[in-house]
């Protein structure tokens, strides 16, 4: 039975300072920590310029253990390099797919070219937690070009919905995921129509990267801000108010015990000492950024 999924909250991505990068978050907030299985979500629009080189601008090397970040293109260029030897640019439209298992050192540049031509950068970055039995499996990397992922045409033909994980309307990702996973990016051209099927208890949430959209059962929502919907139900429906972009990500649930320190997801704190420690005897590899 089809049951229309309701607004459980509402929220707004707010500016932080990541280290001297100014970054839009919605989440995680003071209210809510997380929405199980997704812990994070980093929004960043910033210009690269051409007075030294890319390899020093952005983030520089840093650690990750027990989840997986996945970084979404929406402009620009990004440089990933990391420390089992992948070094890779992802274009607009792209994405970043890393999961850091049992440990992984890994910087997200802008490419030469973009930095060359004092371009800007606009990314989407999502934390997904893994599951105990998977945080200490062997580290991988994938990345999704254009035209590698699957995309279904609304009736309407207004909006292009791109599969990053999970099925919608038959048509199913290849991205291996370490618990069951739907991410679905969404672009769409004024007055378009779309409905989307969520699996059966699957936490859900969409965030509007552009435009404004309207969301049946609940009205209008602008872009920068993070839905987050009632467990109950199985599909959501959107108008599109203007040319809009838009990430709807639904989970199931992991229901398992959290306990993070900075780039490090475990199940508890000793987990995290362990971390610590193996980052800083070089057990999650080294990154020298040469190229």
């Amino acid at each position: 039975m089809n049951k229309l999924k309701k607004v459980k909250t509402l929220l707004p991505a707010i500016g932080i300072d990541m280290g001297g990068i100014p970054v839009k978050q919605p989440m995680p907030t003071q209210k809510v920590k997380r929405i199980d299985p997704f812990l994070l979500l980093h929004h960043l629009r910033i210009q690269y310029y051409d007075d030294r080189p890319a390899r020093i601008q952005g983030i520089e090397p840093h650690p990750h253990r027990g989840f997986s970040p996945v970084t979404f293109i929406v402009e620009g260029e990004l440089h990933h390099r990391d420390s089992r030897e992948n070094s890779q640019i992802a274009i607009a439209g792209e994405v970043q797919w890393m999961n850091a298992g049992a440990g992984i050192v890994h910087s997200e540049r802008p490419s030469e070219a973009l930095a060359q031509r004092n371009g800007f950068q606009e990314i989407i970055q999502l934390w997904i937690n893994s599951p105990a039995a998977s945080k200490m499996k062997e580290p991988y990397y994938r990345h999704l070009s254009e035209e590698q992922i699957q995309v279904v045409i609304s009736e309407d033909k207004k909006v292009k919905t791109k599969i990053i994980t999970g099925e919608f309307k038959g048509t199913k990702s290849d991205i291996p995921t370490e618990s069951k996973i739907q991410i679905l990016w969404g672009n769409a051209k004024k007055e378009g129509v779309e409905t989307y099927q969520i699996p059966e208890g699957f936490n859900s949430m969409l965030y509007i990267i552009k435009g404004t959209l309207r969301i049946t059962g609940y009205g209008f929502v602008d872009a920068e801000n993070l839905v987050v919907f009632e467990e109950e139900g199985n599909f959501i429906t959107i108008n599109s108010i203007e040319d809009s972009q838009f990430l709807i990500l639904s989970g199931k649930p992991l229901n398992e015990k959290v306990s993070q320190s900075g780039p490090f997801v475990m199940n508890n704190q000793t987990q995290i000492l362990e971390a610590m420690r193996d980052y800083q005897i070089g057990k999650m590899g080294v990154l020298i950024e040469e190229d």
